[in-house]
Order: C-alpha cells, then sequence, then structure tokens
C-alpha cells in the first residue's frame, strides 16, 4: 500500500480569516504547491467550484482534487435538506476523482470568531448528539452509496473537539462514517494522535498533517485566546516544525495498510510564514517520516 502527498491553500490563503493571504491568486498556490512536491490540492475559497473549471486547472499544473471541506448543519437541517445542500461539493468531488469529502458540524461553531475564546467551543447535549448521530449516519450512508466516504473532521471550536468527543462520535455511527486524523486539532485538544491512530485505524480515510508550536498552544490556553488568535501567534505548523512524533504515527498507518492521502494543512499567517518555504519544508519532511516509517509514496499520476 501507498500514500499521496498533497496539500491544503491555507498555507497561501486562508478560509477563516479572509485577510490573510487575501491577494495571492490561485495560480501561485497551485504553481508552488506543484513545485514544492505536491501532486494533490484541497480546496479552498478561490478553487472554481464546478468540475469544468476546475478540472482542466488542476490538469494544467499536473495536480489532483484532493478532498474539500463541507460545512454541515445536521443540527437544523433535516437528512434531505443536508443532503441537497451538500450535492453540488459531492458531484465536484466525485467527477474529479476524490473519494473522501471533509465532513464537519458546524453548528454554533466559534473558530471563525476571533473575539470568541476557545474555551466557548459549542457542547452538544444528550438529545443533540442523538439527532446529530442519526442524521450523520444517513448522510455518511447516502455519500457513501454515491462513490465519495465522508472523513469527519473533528475541530477545534466545534461541536467534535475533545479525544471524548471523537470517542463517542465513533461509537455511535456507523463505518460509512470515515475519521479525519487531524494531528495538530487533536494535540491542541489535548488528544495523542498516535493512540488515535491505533484505536480507529480503520475507520480513518483521511489524514490532516499539521505540527504544533507547544509554547504558543500553552499560550493560547493560558490566555483563553481563540482559534485565530492562536493561528495568528503561530500555534500550528508545518509536520516536523512542532513536537509531534510523525514516524511513529506513520509506522501505525503502514501497519493499519493506510493508502489515503497524507495533507499538509497548517494554517499560518503567510506574511510571517513564507508560503513556498514551508510548502517545501512540509513536503521533505513527510517524505523523510515516510521513509523512516517505510511507508510508500505514489508517484504523481498526472
Amino acid at each position: 500500500m501507498s500514500v499521496r502527498l498533497g496539500i491544503n491553500p491555507l498555507t497561501w490563503t486562508n478560509d477563516d480569516l479572509p485577510g490573510l493571504g487575501g491577494d495571492t491568486p490561485l495560480e501561485q498556490c497551485l504553481e508552488e504547491g506543484r513545485r514544492a512536491g505536491f501532486t494533490g490540492f484541497e480546496l479552498g475559497n478561490k478553487f472554481p467550484r464546478t468540475p469544468e473549471a476546475l478540472g482542466p486547472i488542476l490538469d494544467e499544473h499536473r495536480l489532483s482534487l484532493v478532498s474539500g471541506w463541507y460545512s454541515a448543519s445536521l443540527l437544523t437541517r433535516s437528512v434531505e435538506e443536508e443532503i441537497e445542500a451538500l450535492t453540488p461539493h459531492l458531484h465536484l468531488l466525485k467527477s474529479l476523482g476524490a473519494s473522501v469529502m471533509v465532513f464537519c458540524e458546524v453548528t454554533g461553531c466559534v473558530h471563525g470568531q476571533r473575539e470568541t475564546p476557545l474555551s466557548h467551543s459549542p457542547r452538544m447535549s444528550e438529545a443533540q448528539w442523538a439527532t446529530f448521530t442519526e442524521r450523520l449516519n444517513q448522510v455518511a450512508d447516502y455519500c457513501q452509496a454515491q462513490g465519495v466516504q465522508i472523513a469527519y473532521h473533528y475541530h477545534l471550536g466545534t461541536v467534535v473537539e475533545t479525544p471524548e468527543e471523537i470517542d463517542r462520535l465513533m461509537r455511535e455511527t456507523k463505518p460509512s462514517v470515515g475519521l479525519l486524523l487531524d494531528t495538530g486539532h487533536l494535540a491542541a485538544a489535548g488528544g495523542d494522535p498516535i493512540a488515535l491512530q491505533k484505536q480507529y485505524a480503520e475507520r480513518i480515510n483521511h489524514v490532516h498533517c499539521k505540527d504544533i508550536r507547544r509554547e504558543v498552544l500553552a499560550d493560547v490556553r493560558n490566555r483563553n485566546l481563540s482559534f485565530l488568535d492562536g493561528v495568528l501567534n503561530g500555534m500550528f505548523t508545518v509536520p516536523g516544525d512542532g513536537y509531534i512524533d510523525y514516524t511513529t504515527l506513520f509506522e501505525g498507518l503502514k501497519a493499519s495498510d493506510y493508502a489515503g492521502w497524507l495533507v499538509v494543512e497548517a494554517e499560518q499567517d503567510p506574511a510571517v510564514a513564507h508560503p513556498l518555504t514551508y510548502a517545501c519544508l512540509g513536503h521533505d519532511n513527510l517524505r523523510r517520516f515516510c521513509a523512516e516509517a517505510r511507508l510508500s509514496i505514489e508517484p504523481s499520476t498526472h
């Protein structure tokens, strides 16, 4: 089994804080990402959202579509309403060969609010958990039947953030609900990416690789800052530039025959963290960690 190396455009331009890299054109993101060595990109706010428009652009840069974030509202929408809302996104992913959908429930989320500290992350009641998981199972079954599996993205500032909430999500959902292993969000919420990988190896269908600057995370928690203030202060960085043990994590992925994408997704201020420099660093470190773990990398299909 082999993996593929992709990147998210957050290195260049930020969806949650559009002022970060707001003037950076999509062409620069794609050109520099390919130059750094990546073979695929996740979607960002500057990407066209029809296969007819996006496909030729990615082909020009010899890039694959990895996946793309979907903001779900299952606590306020019916299953039918959610399926209707996600259908254009599902069509785009399926048409361009992506097999997973990055899926996150955003009802009540605070990660896009710079004035709201992370301590104010939303929590679900027992009734909300029951509603959420029942609807999520149905939507996941539908997506899987269409050839694209949900990769649920636990995320700081949302209703599924902590290790305990992730455990409950996995207990109360069907195998059609895949799990996105995001190293940075888990570590920042007090979890252990290596332990999570071992526990849910069979459910993990997508991996986001971001590292943590320990001292910045401690400051964010100590001063009760917001998610966006954490990003601006440099809480996240690319793999190998923080304290997460990626070699051991990748050894676990190899043992479980993981064969999906490893995606560098490290929100930073591009005015402080030069995007091409960090893209190259992230790519080179991923290759090194894969080599140390004897995890094979699939060559580009373009």
